[in-house]
């Protein structure tokens, strides 16, 4: 018997994670620049991501296999944290002990289509998670209106 397939881009492939984890935000937003200029920015995570997220100061990658990796992220606070990376073409998945960070972009007709996944990785969390969803969908869309205005300022 010949089961369907189906392929899922990488913005559809967050949604299903996003679906898949409780007490996770996903906000989604169009850059009004090509994939191609667009993606290797934002993957660059030592250098220029941190230029779209305000509350990292630092990610150092320490070890890289292919498409894996690890990394010491620092924030504002000053904690630092272990994450294991997966890194690819449109793809970025960061974890580590407590936290869950994604980010997808493929190309759209209008530039590139990017989506943004944020969530804690808590006890219990598949109990209240879903309580969590609203206000953070909030905070996803401000997180990206914000990445959003940053790639217009540098980009003009």
């Amino acid at each position: 018997m010949n089961w369907p397939i189906s392929d899922l881009d990488e913005v559809r492939r967050l949604r299903t994670l996003h679906g898949a984890l409780p007490g996770t935000l996903l906000a989604e937003t169009v850059l009004p620049d090509p994939f191609e200029r667009v993606w290797p920015e934002l993957s660059d995570l030592e250098h220029q991501f941190l230029q779209y997220a305000p509350s990292i100061t630092s990610i150092h990658i320490t070890e890289r296999h292919g498409e894996k990796m690890k990394a010491t992220v620092r924030d504002r606070i000053g904690l630092r944290a272990p994450f294991d990376v997966v890194l690819r073409n449109g793809w970025c998945l960061m974890q580590s002990r407590f936290v869950v960070f994604g980010m997808a972009a493929v190309p759209a007709d209008q530039g590139t289509h990017v989506a943004y996944l944020l969530g804690l990785r808590l006890p219990g969390i598949r109990t209240y998670g879903r309580l969590l969803t609203p206000g953070l969908q909030l905070v996803g869309k401000m997180i990206l209106r914000g990445v959003a205005r940053r790639w217009t300022e540098r980009h003009q």
